[in-house]
């Protein structure tokens, strides 16, 4: 069996647990005799680890039409009007796709991200107040109500795409402002990638792959596995990205099997994106076993340190982090707190610190890979995932295989397969904080949740993981077999 799977990120270069999670996987699945991987990327560096499986740098790829313009801003529209316009099992071209999103031309400096307000505020600078007379036409022109009639405002400069003179797509395989035009040029990759290789089974990781494995499917006709790491609502809340959400809705109906990393995922998948749960499979995530030759590091303070290791951002919860240190402080000044990361929340992280006086117990880095991922956690004494909504949570599987307890939200994938963990809800500032103060308090606790979430976790192998995924594409790869 053959796979071609699609990723956004793979080992060293990576931002988070997709990346982690992408090689795990790859890797596990190396091991299984009868399966052949093909993995796309973006962009390759050339230092990923081939062993495992083919690399493909869709930047590579030479593409064989003229340079588009892709416009980057996108109605703001309900989710149930987008939701609407993706029909069952229909597969679409990522131009087809994209024709289904309402489009409107704005100006280069705004991203397909940009905010309401922000879109609120250009309008009033170039003189329009009255907002609620603002429409966008089913052609998605954006008009404005004055005088009796519409007139059209006209915003006509938006970014070109990025295909060189020599006919290959640029891609820096990141998630910066060019995103969207990004994800779309590598759903129109796939379709020639599908067309140059041979391969029984598509699999695509997370929302930013989902276009290519539906082109790639277009293409070939043969089956489409996509894995939900996580969801819109999972990264947003309620506030969700309309344009997002649509691609994984699109990537969701389009599948022939959907994998989500836990049961609070599946729930979501089923719930905000009217999925039937039969074509759900939960395969949880494990974790790389310990080097044998593992390099150790000593403290160079008397403290107890209590880690937060992710992402800064709303989804993670760090500022139930930093609330929950102050409650500890105010017990025990025998701690310090590290937030090791970055993201669009830090800044507010530190002034929040410096509000409660506990800055000079407080450590900030930036975001942590590789071997200063091992070196934190071999200095840690406690390691804490606050997270409001977390799909499953590699980090706290990274802090027990260090013999480091770890205290984890029961709003997350991992704690529905983890014993030894402290579980609390996220919003629970004083239960954290009492979780953390009996764990630098008593060395009896520590040392039990150490040494039996040791153990747990050394059961969770990723070889275990790729035979799930294997089951998976058992399911849908006879029956194309015999169409």
């Amino acid at each position: 069996m053959k796979v071609l799977m699609f990723g956004w990120e793979f080992p060293p270069h990576i931002s988070g647990g997709l990346g982690t999670a992408s090689y795990g996987i790859t890797r596990g699945m190396s091991k299984i005799e009868d399966v052949e991987l093909i993995f796309v990327v973006p962009k390759l560096y050339g230092d990923e680890d081939s062993g495992v499986a083919k690399l493909v740098g869709a930047e590579n790829i030479k593409m064989s039409f003229e340079n588009e313009e892709l416009k980057q801003f996108y109605k703001q529209q309900s989710i149930s009007s987008i939701s609407e316009k993706i029909k069952d099992e229909e597969v679409y071209s990522v131009d087809e796709f994209m024709k289904k999103i309402t489009k409107i031309e704005i100006n280069s400096f705004l991203t397909p991200y940009l905010s309401p307000d922000n879109f609120e505020a250009y309008l009033k600078n170039i003189g329009i107040e009255d907002l609620s007379r603002v429409r966008v036409t089913k052609d998605g022109k954006i008009v404005y109500y004055e005088n009796g009639e519409y007139r059209e405002i006209i915003l006509d400069r938006f970014e070109k795409s990025t295909l060189t003179d020599e006919g290959y797509f640029q891609f820096s395989g990141k998630y910066g402002a060019n995103l969207i035009e990004e994800v779309r040029n590598y759903g129109k990759v796939a379709a020639k990638i599908a067309m140059q290789y041979d391969f029984d089974i598509i699999h695509a990781h997370d929302w930013l792959t989902y276009l290519a494995g539906i082109e790639a499917k277009r293409i070939s006709g043969k089956p489409l596995v996509i894995h939900v790491h996580a969801t819109e609502y999972d990264r947003s809340g309620e506030n969700v990205n309309p344009v997002v959400f649509s691609i994984e809705k699109a990537g969701m109906v389009n599948a022939d099997r959907i994998v989500t990393v836990s049961n609070l995922t599946k729930n979501i998948v089923t719930e905000k994106y009217k999925i039937d749960e039969k074509k759900i499979t939960t395969v949880y995530n494990a974790v790389e076993p310990v080097a044998s030759q593992r390099s150790h590091y000593r403290k160079t303070v008397d403290e107890k340190i209590v880690t937060f290791l992710g992402r800064v951002t709303y989804q993670k919860g760090p500022e139930y982090f930093v609330e929950a240190a102050k409650l500890v402080l105010d017990r025990t000044p025998n701690v310090r707190f590290v937030m090791a990361g970055s993201g669009d929340l830090l800044r507010r992280m530190i002034l929040r610190a410096a509000q409660l006086q506990i800055n000079h117990k407080f450590h900030f880095t930036d975001f942590l890979k590789g071997d200063d991922v091992d070196r934190m956690f071999s200095i840690s004494d406690v390691y804490v995932m606050p997270s409001v909504s977390e799909p499953f949570g590699i980090s706290p599987l990274e802090a027990m295989r260090s013999n480091v307890p770890v205290i984890i939200s029961k709003q997350s994938g991992v704690a529905e397969i983890l014993k030894y963990a402290i579980k609390v809800d996220f919003w629970d500032t004083q239960a954290i904080a009492n979780a953390i103060y009996g764990l630098v308090s008593y060395d009896g606790l520590s040392e039990f949740f150490a040494k039996y979430g040791k153990t747990e976790v050394d059961s969770l192998k990723w070889e275990n993981a790729a035979q799930n995924l294997k089951a998976v594409y058992d399911t849908v790869y006879p029956v194309y077999q015999t169409l």
